[in-house]
């Protein structure tokens, strides 16, 4: 029998806290069992295998409450997650030295060391965008829309002049100050507002979509309700942004 842990020792282990042990126990994704003697959670190594793996999730940006179906169930499971771990790791790190590459080109250029052209001063930057996507959604999105259509849209996100780059988050902008006058106001989304913010949304999609379809517009919508990241980043001046922005998509998409 390979070593146990109590849960301070593996929350000492592992750097997670023993409220987080708890709290994931009680999601169902991790069962330790117990001191036969004294009742005390006891950990074992599949456990501890368990715990990293759940740890790489959520360092992935997967929400509790998602982790459970993507957990693996046998030993090639979990060699193929591992896997697939480790390319997301290895295309994050990727994307940060290309981040930092772009900083110390920038201070070098600043210092006189060299010229720098505009475009580059934002490749990291849109490298770190896609990062950042990738491991809040990556997981959802490529189970719902497949590793083609996500692949494209990063391509596109990549692709973007410094000019586009400006005017995609300028109309992100737009849209988060009409949606919060929106709500403060008790504009109908169904309504003629209503019918401008998904058009200002539509043309937002524009920027990273490689081609536009109703029904992939009003499942993102649906999206922004049913995931609490994509609640919280609607929501987050004025409660309700996102579902009313769900109906106008809804109505007018």
């Amino acid at each position: 029998m390979g070593r146990r842990y109590k849960i301070g020792e593996l929350a000492e282990l592992s750097g997670v806290s023993v409220r987080a042990l708890r709290f994931y126990e009680e999601a169902g994704l991790i069962a330790p069992g117990r001191d036969p003697t004294n009742g005390y959670r006891l950990y074992a190594a599949e456990d501890v295998d368990r715990l990293q793996e759940i740890l790489l999730l959520r360092h992935l940006g997967v929400a509790v409450r998602d982790i459970a179906p993507l957990l693996s169930t046998t030993s090639d499971d979990r060699v193929a997650a591992l896997v697939r771990h480790l390319d997301e790791l290895i295309a994050e790190r990727d994307q940060l030295n290309t981040l930092i590459a772009t900083v110390e080109r920038t201070l070098a250029e600043m210092r006189g060391e060299l010229d720098m052209a505009d475009s580059e001063k934002f490749e990291g930057f849109k490298y770190r965008l896609v990062e950042d996507n990738e491991r809040r959604y990556g997981v959802e999105a490529r189970g719902r829309y497949g590793d083609e259509a996500i692949d494209a849209t990063n391509r596109e996100v990549l692709g973007m002049s410094e000019r586009e780059c400006a005017t995609w988050q300028e109309l992100d902008a737009r849209i988060l100050e009409a949606l919060a006058s929106a709500v403060r106001t008790s504009a109908d989304p169904a309504g003629p507002e209503g019918a401008r913010v998904c058009e200002l949304h539509r043309q937002w999609l524009g920027y990273t979509w490689p081609s536009y379809s109703v029904e992939a517009h009003r499942g993102l919508a649906e999206s922004y309700v049913a995931d609490e990241r994509f609640t919280a980043y609607y929501d987050r001046d004025v409660p309700g942004c996102a579902a009313w922005l769900r109906d106008a998509i809804v109505a007018h998409a």
